[in-house]
């Protein structure tokens, strides 16, 4: 299973300890930015963006999730710089067959096209490398960076689910994105075309 895509434009892979810097860098200026669109963070535990042990661990975490199967963490590269991440969550099998996609990208980075053509690096490699039937996406309502990514893909929306997930602290409304296999073989090669080649 190849750990590096390669797209038009970015590159993705995982996130090693020696990428400290440079996340530390894009996240201290991000703050803002990134923060409220994300579960609070626990006062008790570890912090990722100023302990550089406990980025590497937090590295090794997903690292053992690519090992078991259950999750697959990508940095996001912009001409070698590190800009983001697109993640595969919570990788079910069974009858279900199912991930959920999270991306963020750097602010000075957005609107550029960068995250969309991440996010089809790895539905590609979601459909056409693990053989997953469905991805999902959940993006809060007011978040209109992240739902221009999924428009501009055309992505299906499934309605809104109410109080979803915690988000800086308030059980936060999400609309749900999908997409399944059966769409990717439909539609998937044309946006494989728009944002990869």
């Amino acid at each position: 299973m190849n750990a590096t895509l390669i797209g038009k434009r970015v590159l993705l892979r995982p996130l090693r300890p020696a990428d400290f810097d440079q996340w530390r860098d894009v996240r201290t200026r991000n703050h803002d930015w990134l923060t409220k669109w994300e579960p609070q963070r626990s006062s008790r535990g570890p912090d990722t963006i100023r302990d550089s042990g406990a980025f590497s661990l937090r590295c090794h975490s997903r690292e053992r999730e690519w090992q078991l199967g259950t999750g697959y963490g990508f940095g996001v590269f912009v001409g070698g710089l590190f800009a983001g991440e697109v993640n595969l969550n919570s990788v079910q099998r069974g009858p279900f067959q199912n991930a959920y996609l999270g991306y963020w990208i750097d602010e000075v980075r957005c609107g550029k096209g960068y995250t969309p053509e991440g996010v089809v690096l790895v539905l590609q490699f979601a459909f056409e490398e693990l053989d997953l039937h469905r991805v999902q996406i959940s993006i809060v309502p007011r978040n209109a960076a992240s739902r221009r990514v999924v428009e501009k893909l055309g992505l299906r929306s499934e309605g809104t689910a109410l109080r979803y997930l915690e988000i800086d602290g308030v059980w936060e409304y999400h609309i749900r994105y999908a997409v399944t296999s059966e769409e990717w073989s439909a539609w998937g090669k044309q946006l494989v075309q728009d944002w990869l080649n």
